[in-house]
């Protein structure tokens, strides 16, 4: 294995039928996937899903109730402190020091994992003026936006050359506009270094920015696959109906033109090709059935519907 962590595997982590639970609860039931290097992976799922859970099990906070977690050839259960070299981490809640400068926080990162002298100065000084902030190096984080912020926590995690980078909901509390300028960064740092990348977020725009998408639900994988592959997968388009009584209404859609119609919170959804030539004929069928109508191309919440029964959105529970 190489000091960096990025030993001779093209599998960086390597998932197999990992379980965990708190109590009485299953968190995870049996998730097996593989992360090839280099990737960008979204672990995408509503609250309770799970994705909290496997980021925790992935960077050593946790270790699973059973299963196998691999990365880069190093078995995670087994040899923690190997692995844990190989990663950087950046987590959810700030991990900076407020009251230290961006440069300081970064040269106390690079003590922690061995590096002095002008080798540490030269990666801060590298770091920082990758992701935009030489300018603001000595200025206290206090004083930061929590965009700028972000990106310290982002160079942090990266300063030792990791093989592997986590983020846990990266983009929590930021705004549109700091939010994109994240992405950017992580996508320019990510392309220099060659770094896989896994990403957990409940936000569909930001998977739709992921080489692939890994979507848990209650604990289990659902659908795993690049964004462009998991949509077409549905194909043609998507009609949403509004309705008072959507269990009649799918009942007579289905009698009527033998198509699937599904109810989904209260609506019908149907997948249709060349949905618009049905709508009409919907509307003439249903007029007083059919408060609202909207036809679209398929995106990923319609992917977890499909998977699941149940909107992206919809409760689930917390923290999990």
């Amino acid at each position: 294995m190489h000091p960096d962590g990025a030993g001779l595997t093209d599998v960086a982590v390597g998932l197999g039928d990992l379980r965990h639970r708190f109590g009485d609860r299953e968190a995870l039931a049996g998730v097996s996937f593989d992360v090839p290097r280099g990737e960008l992976l979204a672990l995408l799922g509503p609250n309770g899903s799970g994705k909290t859970t496997l980021f925790r099990i992935l960077s050593t906070a946790l270790v699973p109730t059973t299963g196998s977690v691999v990365i880069f050839g190093v078995d995670v259960v087994r040899r923690p402190a190997l692995a844990r070299r190989s990663l950087g981490v950046v987590f959810q809640a700030p991990s900076l020091d407020r009251k230290l400068t961006a440069a300081e926080n970064l040269r106390h990162q690079g003590r922690l994992y061995g590096l002095r002298g002008r080798e540490l100065e030269r990666r801060i000084g590298a770091a920082l003026e990758r992701l935009g902030l030489a300018e603001r190096a000595h200025e206290r984080v206090e004083r930061l936006s929590g965009g700028l912020a972000r990106r310290v926590e982002l160079a942090k995690g990266l300063l030792h050359r990791p093989g592997l980078l986590l983020l846990d909901e990266p983009t929590t509390g930021l705004d549109p506009t700091a939010r994109r300028e994240f992405w950017a960064h992580l996508a320019a740092v990510r392309g220099e270094a060659g770094t896989t990348a896994v990403v957990t977020t409940h936000l569909l725009d930001e998977a739709e920015a992921c080489d692939r998408i890994a979507v848990l639900d209650e604990g289990r994988l659902v659908a795993l696959g690049a964004p462009a592959e998991l949509k077409a997968e549905i194909g043609g388009d998507v009609i949403t109906i509004e309705t008072a009584d959507a269990e009649a209404l799918a009942t007579g859609i289905e009698a009527r033109f033998g198509c699937r119609a599904q109810v989904v919170e209260r609506t019908v959804r149907i997948e249709r090709e060349r949905g618009h030539e049905l709508v009409p004929q919907l509307v003439d069928a249903f007029p007083d059935a059919i408060s609202g109508l909207t036809l679209g191309k398929p995106t990923l919440d319609d992917v977890f519907v499909r998977r699941t029964g149940h909107r992206f959105h919809q409760g689930g529970g917390s923290g999990a």
